[in-house]
């Protein structure tokens, strides 16, 4: 967290900071150790003669050090560390190799929770390799149109009518081939691609909404998954509306679905960023609701009117009765405060019925439809229109 240091009490207590953290690590150094700083709040140790159990301890050495504060301008500092380690001849045997594999070992050590070291292994360099060709990729997967939406269902359980569609974003690049949302939302999140992309996501399925009621089809709903990075757009309902506007659509077509953890990040801007969009007449959703802490006094106060079930209660809630306890519970919850349920994963008559039982609302899952390109979701939908005259 050096960067909110300099932020916050500017770049001189920042390099008083980074003067103190060497004077500190300069003491368990050895005669024979070349201790140096490349730049930033970045720091090279070189241990020459010291195999990998020698690495670890002097790494949590380190660590350790840094566990009391710093006293900089009259503040107590606290930072912490991540340690990334590559062995020669193993590792590598030039500097820049070496230099190259510490720092893929150290964004592993920051990626299992920072404060913490990493060995460097073949397998971390190919998932590295992995993430930065994904991520160039990706970079160029909008203005290439490489990708595509697909839709599925939503049902209401007990009249079995078609409710809405939960749009998904897909990736087919040319070389990679289809490429998984699990590998690639990450990417786009962490980078900040996900902002571009998911107003693209928005455009496309408010167009698609428009062609199917230009082609004499009355569609229903569509829900979008919104990240934080979009959710924390202040010009986020003006946006909305802006690409509603485009498509010629009243607000009542979209959903908004936003996860526990977003609205529970800063629970005030929550509730005033949520209110902005229910005023402009959006629907929103809490998606893979039961999974993270929601805040009850908060959540009574979110102008929502729908709570997902997350799968993960869904999959096991024949055979579990943790599971049926806290769906039922939520299912309680979301009724005492006026708010539609809807459970995704529902791959079997089994878990419908005990979903239907429990007062469940609604379903989404393989048991109803995988999700369909715009193509087939257009033919389900005409065939669901003539199955019901």
């Amino acid at each position: 967290n050096f960067k909110n240091i300099n932020d916050s009490l500017g770049h001189k207590a920042g390099d008083r900071l980074l003067q103190a953290f060497a004077d500190r690590l300069q003491g368990m150094v050895r005669e024979e150790d070349t201790f140096a700083r490349p730049g930033g709040d970045e720091f090279i140790l070189l241990l020459p003669a010291t195999d990998a159990s020698g690495a670890a301890h002097a790494a949590q050495k380190l660590l350790s050090l840094l566990n009391r504060p710093f006293r900089i301008d009259g503040y107590d500092l606290s930072v912490t560390s991540s340690v990334g380690i590559a062995l020669y001849p193993e590792d590598g045997t030039h500097l820049s190799e070496l230099y190259t594999n510490a720092d893929i070992a150290m964004y592993r050590a920051k990626q299992k929770g920072r404060n913490t070291y990493s060995f460097f292994t073949p397998e971390l360099q190919t998932h590295y390799v992995r993430l930065m060709r994904v991520e160039n990729a990706l970079r160029q997967a909008l203005e290439h149109n490489q990708f595509e939406l697909y839709y599925q269902p939503q049902q209401e359980l007990h009249t079995s009518t078609i409710i809405g569609f939960e749009a998904l974003l897909r990736w087919n690049h040319p070389d990679l081939g289809r490429v998984s949302p699990a590998e690639f939302i990450p990417i786009a999140e962490s980078s900040g691609l996900i902002v571009p992309i998911g107003e693209w996501v928005m455009r496309e399925a408010t167009q698609q909404l428009r062609r199917w009621i230009d082609a004499g089809i009355a569609p229903p709903k569509i829900a979008i998954n919104l990240s934080a990075a979009q959710f924390h757009q202040p010009n986020l309902p003006d946006m909305v509306l802006s690409i509603l506007d485009d498509a010629a659509l009243p607000p009542e077509y979209l959903e908004l679905e936003l996860t526990e953890s977003i609205t529970m990040d800063d629970p005030e801007r929550a509730v005033t960023m949520i209110n902005r969009l229910h005023g402009a007449g959006i629907s929103l959703s809490i998606d893979d609701f039961g999974t993270g802490y929601s805040s009850l006094s908060y959540l009574k106060r979110f102008k929502i009117s729908k709570l997902k079930i997350d799968q993960s209660f869904v999959r096991d809630i024949t055979s579990d009765n943790d599971d049926r306890v806290i769906i039922s519970t939520i299912i309680t919850l979301a009724q005492s405060l006026g708010l539609r349920v809807i459970a995704e994963g529902v791959e079997t008559q089994a878990q419908r019925e005990f979903l239907r039982r429990l007062g469940c609302h609604d379903i989404q899952g393989y048991l109803f439809s995988r999700p369909i390109n715009a193509a087939d979701a257009e033919a389900f939908l005409r065939e669901t229109v003539a199955s019901l005259r």
